[in-house]
């Protein structure tokens, strides 16, 4: 299923807000996602903080097509208000076509704009640190966390900005797509894969990435290559060149988990699609999974998860 992605670009929107996310769709589309980006402003020529205006924009539409994905990159310093008359518009147009099988997703400033719209109240979100107090203003009834670089509350997602607009595209291509290709499109944009820990459901294919150790990543990529495979600590530790026991103190200290837990969270996260689907039976699955039975595998699903098999009982 294609999904159409619609840029709002206001005057004085930040480039990067704006490029980061959208170079990070292009680059999935390329390598087989399904993705329409759109570009939408109320204004006809908007400048960015950078002083680059961009033509050929559409005008804000009266609805949009279903399951479509809205993007508002942030504004740049005093033009982060509320009040202008671009952002007056914005918010009017976001209750006006807001639905729940549309997915928004906030930039920066950005997140002003929703709450200003009442579309987070009553969900967690986030914003740039600057802006928290003033977010809290506009949207009393939201859960605003501080410190964090994305929230994602059902379909609203929301990041601090800038460089984090990359981290959180990421995160909903994995979530999309499979965490595999958000992989290989992190590799392809040369990103530094930062995730936070609080963020919840986070792919361990992305996360555990944050080092610079090759031989760590050697082996990483081979299990992210073929989760399905036996991988006894010898043959990851072969990949490294390293022994055993040398590999298991390398995963430790750079990666922050033991090589056996971090194998385990790559099987369940390549088998978790079909655990909510369940359109095979359980033993299928735990066998797609490299998992011995359907026992083993709720037995790893509730040491690493702490909770019980998702999908029907």
């Amino acid at each position: 299923m294609s999904i159409p992605v619609h840029f709002v670009l206001l005057p004085g929107f930040l480039l990067l807000d704006f490029a980061g996310p959208a170079e990070a769709l292009r680059i999935a589309q390329r390598l087989g996602a399904s993705f329409q980006l759109h570009y939408l402003s109320p204004a006809p020529t908007p400048t960015c903080a950078l002083g680059l205006s961009l033509n050929d924009l559409q005008a804000l539409p009266d609805s949009l097509p279903p399951n479509s994905w809205l993007i508002i990159p942030g504004l740049a310093g005093a033009l982060a208000d509320e009040s202008s008359p671009a952002s007056r518009q914005t918010i009017a147009w976001l209750r006006q076509v807001w639905r729940p099988d549309l997915r928004l997703i906030t930039i920066c400033s950005a997140a002003l704009l929703a709450g200003a719209a009442g579309l987070l109240d009553g969900r967690r979100c986030t914003t740039h640190h600057s802006l928290l107090a003033r977010l809290r203003q506009l949207a009393p009834k939201a859960r605003v966390e501080d410190e964090r670089i994305f929230v994602l509350d059902g379909q609203i997602a929301s990041s601090a900005g800038i460089t984090t607009g990359i981290d959180l595209s990421l995160e909903l291509i994995a979530r999309q797509c499979g965490p595999q290709l958000a992989l290989a499109v992190a590799r392809e944009m040369v990103v530094w894969l930062r995730r936070d820990a609080d963020t919840p459901q986070l792919s361990p294919f992305l996360a555990y990435r944050s080092h610079l150790h090759p031989a760590v990543h050697r082996v990483q990529d081979a299990l992210a290559a073929d989760p399905a495979a036996a991988w006894p600590l010898e043959a990851m530790a072969a990949i490294a060149c390293v022994s055993p026991r040398h590999l298991a103190r390398l995963f430790q200290q750079h990666a922050g988990i033991a090589p056996l837990d971090y194998r385990q969270r790559i099987q369940l996260a390549h088998i978790e699609p079909l655990l909510l689907r369940r359109e095979q039976p359980l033993e299928r699955i735990a066998e797609a999974g490299g998992f011995g039975s359907a026992r083993d595998l709720r037995r790893v699903w509730h040491k690493q998860r702490g909770t019980a098999l998702p999908g029907p009982a």
